[in-house]
């Protein structure tokens, strides 16, 4: 997990990503546990209260799920929710913005395929 924050992004979502992103790299497995929110503030540095708002974000998204006196856990078929969302945000933040401007500029299908093959060559 990364220790510093981007202050570009609220610290309770950049808490979200990263558990997120150990659910996809395996740090975390479907119903294994997290860390506690406790253990969020103190490695962070961090408000408890921001730790505890992202990963009630991520309760909210059914990406985790709580058992009350036990901790917090991650939901079965949490990876391919996130894997889903995340490929939906690609697509959107990404893809359709280089479609839009290869469209500007003239580019056809097969010149941004070769440019992803090869590499951008300036």
């Amino acid at each position: 997990m990364k220790a510093s924050f981007d202050e570009g992004q609220p610290i309770f979502q950049q808490i979200a990503e990263m558990i997120e992103d150990g659910i996809l790299n395996g740090t975390y497995t479907e119903d294994g546990q997290i860390m506690s929110t406790t253990q969020f503030s103190n490695m962070y540095h961090i408000n408890p209260a921001t730790a505890v708002k992202g990963i009630n974000l991520l309760v909210d998204n059914e990406i985790l799920y709580k058992k009350r006196g036990l901790g917090i856990f991650v939901t079965r078929g949490a990876q391919a929710k996130i894997l889903s969302q995340r490929r939906k945000t690609f697509y959107h933040d990404y893809v359709m913005k280089l479609l839009i401007e290869a469209d500007k500029i003239c580019l056809e299908t097969e010149d941004i395929i070769d440019m992803i093959n090869n590499g951008l060559k300036e």
